[in-house]
């Protein structure tokens, strides 16, 4: 048997490895080729193409990598036609996986999606694609199966794959401890681990860092930088600021388990956050139009899988704000019969992807987050000085996150991706529902 993988994300990269490892412990004569990154060509996936070097973000920047994504949609079509893999295995990625996909139908493969784009938050039309050009969809998230099932998707929940990596991950602990016998709380920010993430967000990290300082002189702060190539910026960033602190690479695991509490950029980094019971504060900075267009399209009320993961029901969360359930036009005109509607959907949605404690809907947020094209500084700093200062309220959060932990991050992800992928490609179709 011979699997095809496509790959692009650094998450999904550590994802495929850890569903090869699984695969190759059950059928170690099996074929594992694609593309992919360093972690899935140390598992044993004979990459064609590091994609992982070319994960952008929005449209500007996939379209200055547009001519080697289509070399690379050439290739894996040609691949398609000439080696005839025996199943397609995408992860993440869905701009340019929907070619992948799209090519392996044509060449009749059968396609498995591990780890599906969010499209119940972004793009729900895109469903259709999904039942087009995707036989199988294998889910992270609990409420997801549901989601595709009721829009004709053959879906299966099997768990979030970076619980199987956090399990099973071997810290430094000789590191860990010396962090934690330096004097004074340790904040770790976490910028990201794209170029334009860390160009985004770390300068308002690291003004929020110096607010922080400002009221607690004691705090340490350490930056977990994802490449080697981004240190010089960071350094550079933390320059222009003149704040002290650490920039590390390779250790995000071990400043995050160090770490009295963090600022983060959304991402999967919150499910690691959650894992160690650690109080964060999220954010995501993008430009105005950016936040024009998300603020369209988006369908949930949070960015971070922690807050969605605690939310009563994570497609109810734009509900209208206190007060506004029994709003009714000033007059009765048509003029405002077809404005109110609008007022009330803007009224509902205006505070999306900002933490507002005064705002019922957000009782249940365990990291405040903040997806915005402004400064906000000073709120972060505010979230972080709170727990620094306050160590009942700090654990009060942690007691919250441990809880969280015990009910969602279970193992097993891989393992059971891996028994889905076995009978699907050596039983009759119907098995493998």
């Amino acid at each position: 048997m011979k699997i095809f993988f496509s790959v692009g994300e650094p998450s999904g990269d550590l994802h495929g490895a850890n569903l090869i490892h699984s695969l190759r412990q059950r059928h170690a004569d099996w074929e594992y080729v694609g593309y992919g990154g360093p972690r899935m060509a140390a598992a044993g996936c004979q990459l064609q193409a590091d994609l992982t070097q070319l994960a952008v973000m929005w449209v500007a920047q996939a379209v200055l990598h547009l001519r080697r994504f289509l070399q690379l949609v050439a290739e894996a079509d040609t691949y398609f036609r000439q080696q005839r893999p025996d199943l397609v295995v995408l992860i993440d990625y869905p701009g340019f996986n929907w070619w992948i996909a799209r090519k392996a139908k044509a060449a009749g493969i059968p396609v498995v999606y591990y780890g599906t784009p969010q499209l119940w938050a972004w793009a729900s039309w895109r469903v259709r694609k999904m039942r087009r050009l995707v036989d199988h969809v294998l889910c992270k998230l609990p409420f997801e199966e549901t989601w595709f099932r009721r829009r004709g998707c053959q879906a299966t929940f099997v768990g979030h794959p970076y619980f199987d990596e956090l399990a099973t991950r071997q810290l430094d602990a000789a590191f860990v401890e010396k962090q934690r016998r330096l004097p004074g709380p340790l904040v770790t920010i976490l910028p990201g681990s794209r170029d334009q993430e860390v160009a985004g967000n770390l300068p308002t990290f690291l003004q929020a860092a110096a607010k922080i300082s400002e009221q607690i002189p004691t705090t340490r702060f350490a930056i977990a930088v994802y490449q080697q190539s981004q240190v010089e910026h960071v350094q550079q960033l933390v320059r222009q600021v003149g704040l002290v602190t650490e920039v590390h690479t390779g250790r995000t695991a071990e400043l995050i388990e160090s770490a009295t509490c963090c600022l983060a950029c959304s991402g999967s980094v919150s499910l690691e956050l959650l894992y160690h019971a650690k109080p964060s504060a999220i954010l995501y900075r993008i430009s105005r139009l950016g936040y024009v267009v998300q603020w369209m399209f988006r369908k949930v009320r949070y960015i971070t899988l922690v807050n969605l993961l605690t939310a009563p029901d994570p497609f109810a969360e734009c509900l209208p704000l206190a007060g506004t359930e029994g709003h009714q036009p000033l007059a009765r005109s048509r003029w405002s019969l077809k404005v109110a509607p609008w007022a009330k959907i803007f009224a509902c949605c205006r505070g999306a992807g900002n933490y507002d404690p005064a705002d019922p809907r957000d009782e249940h947020v365990l990291m405040p987050e903040y997806l915005t094209h402004k400064d906000c500084s000073q709120a972060l700093a505010q979230h972080l000085t709170d727990w620094l200062a306050d160590d009942a309220l700090r654990g009060q959060v942690v007691s919250r996150l441990e809880q969280l932990t015990a009910e969602v991050a279970h193992g097993g992800a891989s393992e059971r991706a891996a028994d889905y992928i076995s009978r699907l490609l050596l039983s009759p179709p119907a098995a493998a529902a």
